[in-house]
């Protein structure tokens, strides 16, 4: 029987910064389970962090809890105190060391068998958070969830009567239908286990024959018969059991899922069936506690979310969740890939900076993530950490050591190991990354140190681009270069590093799933109004200082348009990067970076969520499922922006990985936004697969007198499976005709004597002189342009663009000819590229910006590409574009026509 003591309550609390450890002064309390920082522990941290969240209560050293603990308050033969959550700790009873333990992923349990039924005792816990053997990853940065001091969660004295089982692990196997109960039983004079199971959390009910096994020398190693019925766990029916151990009246209980998680080829399978992973990119950020969660309720909060997002998969970033989370995940079908906190090189014997204490240190750390929550079915995979470098045979040895132990999950070396270099060793069973050579790159986006860019920023939007003829190439691709020295720079976290590499494989084709890693990255202008949001310790003096270098360059009153317009474009880039990868035949899934705002690394604010997981009104969770989900519907096409009179051809597909859509009619229709339809398509279909091709669309598309959005809608008759995509049709301009306009380079002596007689003139820039203006960049910025600019500098390498979209005046007459929403769409991609946006930082006197380019929060620079101000009694307008290169498209044409005719009129 097992009895517990709840220990959680107030503590006397010494903060010692100086990790003396003597001369203790127990001046303070707190109530455990907690951190300092959320208890508002220690000096108050005036400090205004920009990078990153300001921990008002930061502190770093020892933190040393003391209080009274009556030893008698529990009968038992065997006696334990479990911390659930913690960084390293030191126990001491009555002043005698008992041990000291030091992981940061799972919880310390300390062996007091010494002290049963010896009365009151003084119990001192001394947590440190410094001195790690490794950094810690986002495990313990300020970029994340802070580098915090104290124990969270269960905090308690568990007490053994008689025998009780330890070490249980559990091994599901579907086709027999068994559950393989291994343990080491301690105590007690019996040597017989009785195990039962109950399902829950499913529609149906099932609950399994009570059997009993026989163990002996205190190594239980049973085979427990779950039953012809026995109900399979994944992402669509996340059945789960209640798995008893029963020794001598000490029951153990343990959550199992039913599952098989493996791969076939280049998929991912849950229990024999393909599936696709849709995975979110996870640092454990918990604005309101700086410290992840331990009670269940709020990981089933922000799973929910997740998965009303059409995410089935976590990849936690150099860290590994607590316990409520994998309960979580098993309740909702989720599939996890913890890592381990380690972001660095892994090093041999002899080698330069070798660290066989942080190396050791890792491996065991893996080792007891997999002892505590292994047994989860959500815990489906496992990485050895995020960008690694190093030895590739000490990696797949400690891989191999991994599978030995524990063979339920899928292994891979880490997250885009080797970046440049990429690689598939033996004992991995998925490959993660972002390229597979220098030139055969697989996702839309990247930072300019890492270039070359990607579709996405480099190309006119469309929705036709798919990686399969990159994972499967039929020429040979670019390797990447390799110095003279046999060494390589490389982004590392915010800063950079030279390290060792050898040529690339140019051919390198992996033959296990391939996942792509950490794809989006769009940035958004911060929401200022988000700063009332944060009322625990972590402030978000970042986001004040941002607001202040805005207010002093005078555009504080465009903050909200400024955050609205470059969310809605930051959406368009993520519809166009998710639907390539739900074209991509040939890969095995996605780990998205991110659906939810990133705290630091310079305030990368990708998300459409914000830190909290609140959405930032940008997308709906419905219209974000139209493109991410266990079924998409997509059309394939060229271009967004289509001439009027012409043809609009498009193909339909379908990504399905529901498992009860076997067919089905597509109901296709193209509609003008006055609700005028210009074609309807229906068609029966067969879901073959994974992926079907259902036909081929082609609709003739109207005169119109000005630009007109048409949407084409993508229907699954009798589901929620469906898509739409936002077209411009653009109306026919065969040539512009410029008489009658005042038009130059610069304000001329002649433009002056027009101005001075009332007249205005139209200055079109020579944009080969690039003075005092930035390129026109239509995507938006990539992570955080502070943070890759340093770097890009730092590696000599040229500079982001750092733009965020444009803020239209759309009402304004210059405008008239080209009409469209506020903010970026397709049809101003060839304006933008063909364009310099103006610096107007020091422009003296009243201007007024048409067409504004956004500029990111590190610069605040007053952007323009179109604008006007009055001069001498006249009017100036101002369009930095290239009108020649315009005049070649539709959209270009009609934009000079729009603008000349206001110049002219």
């Amino acid at each position: 029987m097992v009895n517990k003591l709840d220990l959680s309550g107030e503590w006397l609390l010494c903060l010692d910064k100086e990790c003396k450890g003597t001369d203790l002064v127990f001046d303070d309390t707190i109530n455990l389970p907690n951190t300092t920082s959320n208890a508002k522990k220690g000096e108050y941290n005036t400090e205004r962090e920009t990078g990153f969240l300001t921990d008002t209560y930061k502190f770093e050293g020892f933190v040393w809890f003391r209080k009274n603990v009556d030893f008698s308050a529990l009968q038992c033969e065997n006696l334990k105190l479990y911390l659930e959550r913690t960084r390293i700790t030191e126990l001491y009873i009555d002043g005698k060391k008992i041990g000291r333990q030091e992981s940061l992923c799972t919880p310390h349990i300390y062996d007091l068998n010494e002290y049963i039924g010896t009365g009151i005792h003084e119990m001192t816990i001394c947590v440190s958070n410094v001195g790690y053997k490794t950094k810690g990853g986002h495990l313990t940065s300020p970029d994340t969830q802070t580098n915090w001091n104290g124990i969270t969660g269960r905090i308690e004295l568990i007490g053994y009567k008689n025998a009780h089982a330890e070490n249980v692990m559990l091994w599901c196997d579907i086709h027999s239908k068994t559950v393989r109960v291994t343990a080491n039983i301690t105590g007690g004079k019996s040597e017989k286990a009785v195990i039962s199971a109950e399902s829950f959390n499913s529609e149906k009910s099932h609950t399994p024959e009570v059997q009993s096994f026989e163990y002996t020398d205190g190594k239980l190693d049973a085979l427990y018969k779950m039953g012809n019925d026995c109900l399979l766990w994944s992402e669509h029916e996340p059945n789960l059991y209640k798995l008893r151990i029963d020794i001598d009246g000490d029951v153990s209980e343990h959550i199992i899922g039913m599952r098989e998680f493996n791969t076939e080829g280049g998929k991912f399978t849950i229990n024999g069936e393909k599936t696709f992973l849709r995975g979110k990119h996870d640092g454990m950020i918990f604005p309101k506690t700086a410290f992840a969660p331990t009670d269940l309720d709020e990981w089933l909060r922000v799973m929910k979310i997740s998965k009303s997002y059409g995410m089935n998969h976590y990849r936690y970033h150099t860290c590994c969740p607590p316990e409520a989370a994998f309960v979580a995940a098993d309740m909702l079908g989720i599939y996890m890939e913890p890592q381990l906190p380690f972001w660095g090189t892994i090093t041999e014997e002899g080698e330069e900076n070798h660290n066989q204490e942080e190396q050791d240190f890792l491996v065991e750390e893996g080792f007891n993530m997999l002892k505590f929550f292994g047994n989860h079915p959500s815990y489906c995979m496992m990485s050895m950490g995020n960008e690694l470098w190093g030895s590739k045979k000490i990696l797949n040895d400690i891989i191999g050591g991994y599978k030995k132990f524990d063979n339920r999950h899928l292994y891979t070396q880490g997250s885009n190991n080797f970046q440049w270099f990429p690689n598939v060793i033996e004992n991995d069973d998925f490959f993660v990354g972002v390229r597979l050579a220098n030139d055969r790159l697989i996702r839309g986006s990247y930072a300019m140190c890492d270039a070359p860019l990607g579709h996405i920023q480099t190309d006119k939007p469309a929705a036709n681009h798919d990686y399969d003829s990159i994972i499967r190439p039929k020429k040979q691709a670019n390797s990447t270069e390799v110095s003279e020295d046999g060494t390589v720079q490389i982004q590392y976290g915010t800063t950079m590093k030279t390290v060792k590499a050898s040529e690339a494989d140019a051919d390198f084709i992996p033959e296990v799933p391939i996942v792509t890693h950490e794809i989006g990255q769009y940035e958004t202008y911060p929401n200022f109004k988000e700063i009332e949001k944060y009322t625990g310790s972590l402030k978000a003096r970042n986001f004040e200082v941002f607001r202040e270098r805005l207010d002093e360059k005078g555009l504080l009153p465009l903050a909200e348009d400024y955050f609205k317009c470059s969310g809605k474009l930051a959406v368009q880039c993520y519809k166009e990067e998710m639907e390539a990868v739900f074209r991509s035949r040939l890969l095995g899934g996605f780990q998205i970076l991110d659906i939810q705002d990133f705290s630091g690394q310079g305030t990368a604010l990708v998300g459409v969520l914000d830190a909290f997981m609140d959405s930032k009104g940008l997308i709906t969770d419905s219209e974000w499922r139209e493109f991410c989900n266990d079924a998409v519907v997509m059309a394939r096409f060229d271009s967004y922006v289509l001439e009027a009179g012409s043809s609009f051809k498009a193909h339909t597909e379908l990504c399905n990985y529901r498992p009860d859509l076997k067919d089905g009619k597509l109901i296709c229709t193209l509609t003008l936004e006055n609700g005028v339809v210009i074609g309807k398509v229906e068609k029966n279909f067969v879901a073959e697969g994974n992926y079907t091709d259902i036909c081929d669309v082609e609709f003739t598309l109207p005169q119109v007198t000005k630009n007109t959005k048409a949407v084409l809608a993508l229907e699954i008759e009798g589901t929620d499976i469906r898509n739409h995509y936002d077209l411009w049709v653009i109306p026919t301009v065969e040539k512009t005709d410029i008489s009658g306009a005042y038009i130059f380079d610069e304000v001329n002596d002649e433009a002056e004597s027009l101005l001075k007689q009332g007249k205005t003139v139209l200055i079109v820039p020579d944009l080969s002189r690039p003075d005092n203006s930035i390129e026109g960049f239509y995507c938006q910025d990539f992570w955080c342009y502070h943070m890759f600019c340093i770097i890009s500098q730092m590696m000599k390498k040229p500079d982001p663009v750092g733009t965020m979209g444009l803020l239209i005046d759309n009402e304004h007459p210059a405008l008239a000819g080209f009409a469209g929403e506020k903010y970026s769409t397709p049809q101003w991609w060839e304006i933008v590229q063909n364009s310099r946006s103006v610096i107007l930082d020091d422009f003296k006197g009243k201007k007024n910006v048409i067409v504004r380019t956004i500029d990111n929060f590190d610069r605040n620079h007053d952007l323009s590409l179109l604008y006007e101000y009055e001069k001498d009694g006249g009017k100036v307008v101002v369009c930095s574009c290239n009108f020649d290169k315009l005049s070649h498209f539709p959209e270009g044409r009609a934009f000079i026509k729009s603008v000349v005719d206001y110049v002219r009129n």
